[in-house]
């Protein structure tokens, strides 16, 4: 095509692809590339707001690696993460967010009443819940991955401090699809602002928080994967996460209890709890697979 306009570029584009490209992989490409025109047309996208998005764009590739993909907390703050997850997600199941950073592979083993929080002093957490299906019959020996901050805010990946596996534990469920363990309760963090990312978040006057929770991946034969966070109702953040996470589902309610009411036996921190503690119930609801 050699009159290329600005009004037919969009569908001289469409009409380069070859007769044998995948038809999915045309829809999504085409559907991509005409929402780009539009964008440029809508708001006359000039030379220099052109270089400075390719400039971003390089810049998210340079800073990029194997710890940290500055792309996935560049979907994450403009909101295709959760968008994407929202989309795929069952409606009759526990809703999903967005996985995040700073997950460690290979977590180690936590046994049933297990510690995550080991030689942190925080008060103490006791989280405990139920797998179900979606037709509220119990999943045994469900797999949990949990993963949360340290009390200094920080993912064990973020922190030469701490062992890379703190704060990271591989639970199944019981006969009953019951789970539970000790932590501490995670707090409030920022996403790293220094780079792209926090570019764009100070351009547009936005801050870089996310509200405290406690993040799961839960696997079980038979039913989809389920890729959650949970947050505190209380969170000074919870409505206005800087990667937009939070659903109305994913909020519990952490209670305190005095420390004689603790279980005498079943955790590992039997015994060991001589201050009032934190407690939450937060049940998981999976979907069959298809």
């Amino acid at each position: 095509m050699r009159n290329v306009t600005v009004d037919n570029i969009t569908d001289v584009f469409e009409g380069y692809f070859s007769p044998e490209t995948d038809p999915r992989t045309k829809e999504v490409l085409v559907s991509m590339v005409r929402h780009l025109h539009a964008f440029a047309r809508e708001v006359n996208l000039t030379h220099d707001e052109w270089n400075k998005g390719l400039s971003i764009l390089k810049q998210t590739g340079d800073i990029t690696d194997d710890e940290r993909n500055e792309f996935v907390l560049m979907s994450d703050v403009l909101g295709l993460s959760s968008l994407v997850d929202m989309m795929h997600s069952s409606n009759e199941a526990t809703s999903s967010s967005v996985l995040g950073p700073f997950h460690v592979s290979n977590p180690p083993p936590l046994a049933m009443g297990g510690d995550m929080r080991k030689d942190f002093d925080d008060q103490v957490l006791l989280v405990e819940g139920q797998v179900t299906g979606t037709d509220g019959k119990v999943i045994a020996h469900a797999e949990l991955d949990i993963w949360q901050t340290a009390p200094n805010g920080l993912y064990s990946s973020q922190d030469e401090d701490q062992d890379i596996h703190s704060f990271h534990g591989l639970l199944k469920t019981d006969a009953e699809g019951r789970f539970a363990f000790t932590t501490v309760r995670p707090v409030e963090y920022t996403v790293p602002t220094d780079g792209p990312v926090g570019e764009l978040l100070n351009a547009a006057g936005r801050h870089p928080w996310r509200p405290s929770h406690l993040h799961y991946i839960i696997k079980a034969d038979g039913y989809r994967s389920l890729v959650t966070e949970v947050f505190p109702s209380d969170d000074k953040y919870l409505d206005q996460d800087t990667v937009f996470g939070v659903r109305d589902d994913l909020v519990m309610e952490y209670t305190e209890h005095a420390a004689d009411t603790f279980p005498a036996e079943g955790f590992e921190l039997s015994g060991k709890v001589s201050e009032p503690y934190l407690k939450v119930k937060f049940d998981l609801i999976l979907a069959k697979t298809d």
